[in-house]
């Protein structure tokens, strides 16, 4: 008989992450909540963090005071029964309008993805309802400078991971979802390859990214937890790297446009 093969993953959330703002440095909040939980980075390790605080970090919280709404985003504003300043908001951070009805605004998002308000949030920011948060600008870049900062910090060599509550088609509730990623395999191929049966593999695309992202959410949670970051650790290493980017369906082999 061969021997047992097993796997083990641990995710641990990160106690003590202060209320970010605006320059603060995400890299010295975590290894400062890394000392206090007595806990370590080791290569091969993801740093999950929460999209929130890389934006706020990042001086994304806009002054709804500020926007003045175009023409269309007041039509829109009226279809969908919303903010019209939200809605311009939500216009300049999208390429395209997929859906619209009230209380619902679906775009295709600039960096790619398509959601309900270009990921725009209100909740669990000072100042809500005269302020709103949009997504980092380059969120993989955002994911790569932590990254370069921890490795150099610990002198090892782990990956980063930004997750933000993604909506799908056809499913309720929300989930993690990956929007910002470096240090590790983002989407193993498994195309050409046999399965059991010595079938060839036609389709087989595994979305790393946002499977570890869902997991980390149910521990970090999305409404009070305050646990914005988490550890995982023992998910598989491997030395093909990726992106966020990488995760999104091509427009030409998008079926429901």
């Amino acid at each position: 008989m061969g021997s047992k093969v097993t796997s083990q993953l641990s995710i641990s959330t990160l106690s003590g992450i202060p209320m970010v703002k605006q320059g603060d440095d995400l890299a010295e909040i975590i290894l400062d909540s890394l000392k206090r939980d007595e806990l370590s980075l080791q290569s091969g390790d993801i740093v999950v963090v929460a999209q929130k605080i890389v934006s706020k970090a990042e001086g994304r919280l806009i002054r709804l005071k500020d926007v003045t709404p175009s023409e269309e985003a007041l039509t829109l504003a009226i279809q969908t029964e919303k903010d019209p300043r939200l809605v311009q908001l939500t216009l300049d951070e999208s390429t395209k309008v997929v859906r619209q009805k009230p209380g619902i605004l679906i775009v295709r998002h600039r960096l790619g993805h398509i959601g309900a308000n270009a990921g725009i949030d209100q909740s669990n920011i000072e100042d809500d309802d005269e302020y709103a948060l949009l997504l980092p600008e380059h969120p993989d870049l955002s994911a790569e400078n932590l990254k370069h900062k921890l490795d150099i910090a610990l002198n090892c060599d782990v990956g980063v991971l930004i997750t933000d509550s993604h909506n799908r088609p056809w499913r309720m509730g929300t989930i993690g979802g990956a929007i910002g990623c470096a240090g590790f395999q983002v989407i193993d191929d498994r195309r050409g390859l046999s399965d059991l049966f010595g079938r060839e593999l036609k389709v087989t695309l595994i979305n790393r990214a946002d499977a570890i992202a869902a997991l980390a959410t149910l521990l970090m949670g999305e409404t009070t937890e305050k646990t914005p970051v988490a550890l995982v650790r023992g998910f598989p290493v491997d030395s093909e790297l990726g992106t966020a980017g990488d995760i999104n369906r091509p427009i030409e082999d998008d079926l429901f446009q």
